[in-house]
């Protein structure tokens, strides 16, 4: 992270499913990266994919959205994320409900699958339809 650390405000965080011990999840690791603006981090993006991170227009207005090795096959997704935003803290804290929680992160795996089943080939339906039950935790977290 050498040609991106000028960029870094804040930590980089281990997120999404695979940071849940025991939760099923893609073999896919996302990484959230905290950057104090998404115009000032506007320049890591070239950095960027001189790692050969790829980057993709994905919800432009709240992060800059990376995948390796390539679009098609994903290990890693990078989010590039104004630290302390609101997705910064809804992330974090949708993460560490799950680790507290087994029951929760059980009802979560289920969930998943089920939706996974459902949706096999539409990504964005499948997150949007994961939404109700993150947003549902978040409230009982009192967000």
């Amino acid at each position: 992270m050498k040609l991106v650390g000028d960029f870094m405000v804040g930590s980089i965080e281990h997120v999404g499913s695979t940071a849940v011990p025991g939760l099923m999840a893609k073999p896919v690791i996302d990484i959230m990266f905290g950057v104090e603006s998404l115009a000032a981090s506007r320049p890591a993006i070239n950095k960027l994919k001189e790692l050969s991170y790829c980057h993709a227009p994905y919800k432009e207005n709240i992060m800059h959205w990376f995948c390796k090795p390539s679009e098609h096959v994903r290990s890693h997704h990078l989010h590039l994320v104004p630290f302390e935003s609101p997705l910064w803290l809804e992330r974090i804290a949708f993460r560490d409900a799950l680790r507290r929680s087994p029951a929760t992160a059980r009802e979560y795996q289920d969930l998943k699958l089920r939706l996974a089943k459902q949706y096999p080939n539409q990504r964005d339906t499948y997150t949007e339809k994961k939404w109700p039950f993150i947003q549902q935790v978040l409230t009982n977290l009192s967000l």
